[in-house]
């Protein structure tokens, strides 16, 4: 074989494999891309998720304060109704 047989053996032997590499390249650039996507779907679902719970916080609060004033409130109703009508 003479050198310039093997350079062109070679070099459509590189040139393939660089096709090969550049189309691996941009699948996974693609992916990439789609990765990015749903990292800001998960980012928002989170935000969701946060002022859902920032909400259901406030109303936990409400509700132990309104339990809280509803036994305040029995607790001195039994006191009245034992000071007046007790044995």
């Amino acid at each position: 074989m003479e050198k310039e047989d093997i350079q062109r053996i070679f070099s459509k032997d590189i040139n393939s494999k660089v096709a090969v590499q550049a189309n691996e390249i941009k699948h996974l650039h693609a992916d990439v891309e789609d990765m990015k996507k749903d990292i800001e779907e998960i980012k928002k679902s989170l935000a969701n998720i946060d002022k859902v719970l920032s909400e259901a916080r406030g109303g936990w609060k409400t509700l132990m304060w309104a339990a809280g004033a509803g036994s305040a409130v029995t607790a001195f109703l039994i006191m009245i109704q034992q000071l007046f009508w007790g044995k």
